[in-house]
């Protein structure tokens, strides 16, 4: 059983002990119900991409580049299924076929992220960066590990590069600040004001900065969000990453709980190629070790 699942089991095992409390939010009031998207599904597209990709390597006659490729396509429809561990057989198969793709290590390093297997995604992302060294998203998600396996300065360097490549990106000054907030928060605060300011703020991503900025209620903010969301599928991505900043946030303020409820929400609308989503169960799985660790030295005192 990899341990990814695990992971899932143990945080699933948790939710059905502690349910889902009111959350709190910045102006002391109560969400008793949150607001919520319908939960995205599978789509007959993908379901489609799935039946004509096995149909295709099925053929005995296909080439190594072409199989190569069909694997990693289908690994990204697995990918968006929720299905991740499946998703890492086809890109390691389409590695084996053809080496030098750096999406395809690209991808791997965010699985590695995911279950906790850093060194891994180090390797990962530095071989689709010694492979396109123009690959941000690689540079981006390398940080994003380094964050996640609290070697600070090593994402500080990624981050960094990553924010000045686009400085109009509110998602670049958002992780940056994240990181900044593990060993500087006051100076954290400050670069994020200041890249807010110098920044062309265009798109909704920048309510995710408003979070930290803290100058609007956070029940203002959902409410903008809800009301520029065109579809479901808009407003269930936005409640993703609402919900996630936001629990990053109520984390860094001790809400614990609070906290814990909101990495739920960001995944409960199954936005599966969000990066908010990918983290969230990363957060949980932090709190509920956190949370498991002080039981344990509870126990040890008696």
């Amino acid at each position: 059983m990899s341990r990814l699942i695990s992971l899932s089991l143990a945080v699933l095992m948790y939710l059905s002990l502690t349910g889902c409390s009111a959350l709190t939010n910045s102006s002391d009031t109560y969400w008793q119900a949150p607001p919520m998207a319908i939960p995205l599904q599978p789509t007959l597209e993908l379901e489609a991409q799935l039946v004509r990709i096995d149909q295709i390597l099925a053929k005995p006659d296909l080439n190594d580049d072409i199989r190569a490729q069909l694997y990693f396509r289908r690994g990204l429809v697995y990918d968006n299924l929720g299905l991740r561990d499946i998703a890492r057989v086809d890109y390691e198969a389409s590695l084996n076929l053809m080496p030098a793709q750096p999406e395809v290590y690209n991808q791997l390093g965010v699985y590695f992220t995911q279950s906790g297997e850093y060194d891994m995604a180090y390797q990962a992302f530095s071989s689709a960066l010694e492979l396109d060294q123009s690959h941000d998203f690689a540079l981006r998600n390398r940080g994003i590990a380094f964050y996640y396996g609290k070697r600070y300065q090593l994402a500080e360097k990624d981050l960094l590069s990553h924010y000045e490549n686009n400085p109009n990106d509110p998602y670049r000054i958002l992780w940056l600040y994240l990181n900044e907030m593990e060993s500087q928060p006051e100076q954290a605060k400050a670069n994020l004001e200041s890249r807010y300011q110098a920044a062309k703020k265009e798109g909704w991503g920048w309510y995710m900065v408003e979070i930290y900025r803290q100058k609007q209620s956070d029940d203002a903010i959902i409410k903008g969000l809800i009301s520029t969301a065109p579809d479901n599928r808009a407003l269930a991505e936005r409640l993703c990453e609402a919900y996630f900043y936001l629990g990053k946030r109520y984390l860094h303020e001790g809400k614990t709980q609070a906290a814990f409820d909101l990495f739920k929400l960001a995944m409960a609308a199954n936005v599966q190629d969000f990066v908010e989503h990918r983290y969230a169960l990363l957060e949980l799985e932090g709190i509920l070790q956190t949370q498991m660790n002080q039981a344990n030295a509870h126990e040890t005192a008696k």
